[in-house]
């Protein structure tokens, strides 16, 4: 009897020492959908999701909302291929509505990351005759396929409140105020204030805004994203979800079903420490042996 009870207390040692638990900072689940925009990598709504670079960009309730330090903006697409995603910003004014003017501010981070793609265009209206961009920075206005500031206030309900009329002679003058399409890099480094303009909008250029008439225009702002490539394709392929470990920030493969422990792949083919699991180390076999040569020590 003592020698069963020691044989059991034996193996339960060995059994704990050999088989330690596996513990870890990543997410257990990794949502890819958010209203109808998939939530694929390097962005993800929970924790330990994704890329860490991304971290805390993205919340989610019924619709996705990106956030910066001037507010959040509701996501209308993202296009993993092209890397590029289009947000709306629901303060900014448009061919339709007027809305008091703000900034559109980027963290760091979010300029190197995710800024507004050369396509996006920022339409400053109501600008004074002192505007930076009206005088010595007039070079960073350019020609906007083709549409001039006249055609917006003329034509655009929201903007034509600042048309003004002048009597001369027996005829009445038209006058607009200046206005300028330019790039996110001047909205970047010189406020709304600075620039002295009243109100903004942002349209994106996709080759189809020749011709077409503003209130028609495609409203938005597209963001391009670089993201890291750290062997997610690898994940994917192999049924995982890619993420990161809360603590470190290390990569973390998330494997659904009975291999549920973060690796670099799913199906056996990475440990979590990054290793690869080709060791030739069974411990099935050591620990039979180990009980084989027990069982001829004591019986």
């Amino acid at each position: 009897m003592k020698k069963l009870f020691f044989f059991f207390s034996f193996l339960y040692t060995i059994t704990t020492l050999t088989f330690p638990p596996l513990t870890t900072s990543a997410a257990t689940s990794c949502r890819t959908l958010c209203g109808n925009i998939p939530i694929n990598y390097p962005f993800g709504i929970d924790g330990g999701c994704g890329s860490p670079q991304f971290k805390g960009m993205f919340n989610c309730s019924t619709d996705l909302f990106f956030t910066t330090p001037s507010g959040s903006y509701k996501v209308q697409s993202i296009d993993y291929e092209k890397k590029t995603m289009v947000i709306f910003d629901p303060a900014m004014s448009t061919c339709s509505i007027l809305q008091p003017h703000h900034d559109f501010k980027m963290a760091d981070i979010q300029n190197a990351l995710i800024r507004p793609s050369y396509d996006t265009v920022f339409a400053l209206f109501n600008c004074s005759n002192d505007s930076p961009v009206h005088n010595r920075y007039r070079n960073l206005c350019f020609n906007a396929a083709g549409h001039s500031c006249d055609e917006l206030y003329s034509s655009c309900t929201s903007f034509r409140i600042f048309n003004t009329t002048s009597p001369s002679g027996n005829s009445t003058i038209h006058t607009t105020p200046y206005c300028c399409f330019t790039s996110y890099d001047t909205v970047r480094v010189m406020s709304m204030n600075i620039l002295d303009c009243s109100h903004y909008t942002t349209v994106i250029d996709n080759g189809k805004m020749r011709g077409v008439a503003p209130l028609d225009w495609s409203y938005g702002i597209e963001l391009s994203f670089s993201a890291p490539e750290i062997g997610c394709d690898r994940c994917r392929k192999s049924g995982g979800t890619c993420g990161f470990d809360a603590e470190t920030e290390i990569f973390l493969c998330q494997c659904s079903g009975s291999n549920n422990n973060p690796t670099r792949e799913c199906g056996g083919g990475m440990t979590n420490q990054g290793g690869c699991n080709s060791i030739n180390i069974n411990y099935t076999t050591i620990l039979l042996v180990m009980f084989m040569s027990f069982l001829y020590t004591v019986l």
